[in-house]
């Protein structure tokens, strides 16, 4: 695959009615299955993809979040995750107690103006709450089950993660944008509008 790369990754149960043409989320990003063997499942991800994930960068042997695709009628819980990365963060610190485990994360430029302190946010795949947000960096708390049964537990200072922020922020703030070309938003622009 000219410019990309073939993914193959054992993916256990999740591999269980696992079809050619199925969406699976990889480390949170939506990749579409293009062969499968048993549990093992092929995956062709393009240039902007590996660019803008940390698919790029995965060895072989590396642990990844998997996630299949949600079907109409299905529960829903955390928030809607779409596998469309924003882009990438990076660990600058960790907080480690008896009683809790956080960590904070840099933000890359494209990703910074959607993360709100208590707003929604994926890291590889997984729905999470961002406890606070300083400057550049924003931090998350994880429960146990979290750190347990996903790859979140084996970060280390300097790893790099996928980030999908919410689907509601990043519409709303580029309905603001369009609105105020780009100046940004001024009680003028609000009235110009009919907010006030």
């Amino acid at each position: 695959m000219a410019g990309g790369r073939r993914l193959t990754i054992d993916a256990g149960p999740v591999a269980d009615g696992a079809v050619e043409g199925a969406s699976v989320a990889v480390d949170g990003v939506c990749l579409t299955v293009c062969a499968l063997n048993g549990s093992r499942l092929d995956f062709d991800v393009i240039t902007e993809t590996l660019e803008r994930s940390t698919l790029g960068r995965r060895r072989i042997g590396d642990r990844v979040n998997l996630e299949r695709s949600l079907r109409v009628g299905d529960r829903l819980d955390g928030h809607f995750v779409q596998g469309h990365i924003d882009g990438t963060a990076r660990v600058v610190r960790r907080e480690v107690s008896q009683r809790e485990w956080v960590l904070w994360f840099e933000a890359s430029g494209d990703v910074r103006d959607y993360i709100i302190p208590k707003g929604s946010v994926a890291i590889n795949g997984v729905s999470l709450t961002i406890a606070s947000v300083a400057a550049d960096e924003f931090s998350v708390a994880f429960i146990p089950t979290t750190l347990a049964r996903t790859n979140i537990g084996e970060l280390k200072i300097g790893d790099q993660v996928n980030i999908e922020s919410d689907i509601l922020v990043r519409t709303i703030i580029h309905a603001l944008r369009g609105m105020t070309g780009g100046e940004g938003l001024t009680e003028a622009k609000l009235r110009e509008h009919g907010f006030l």
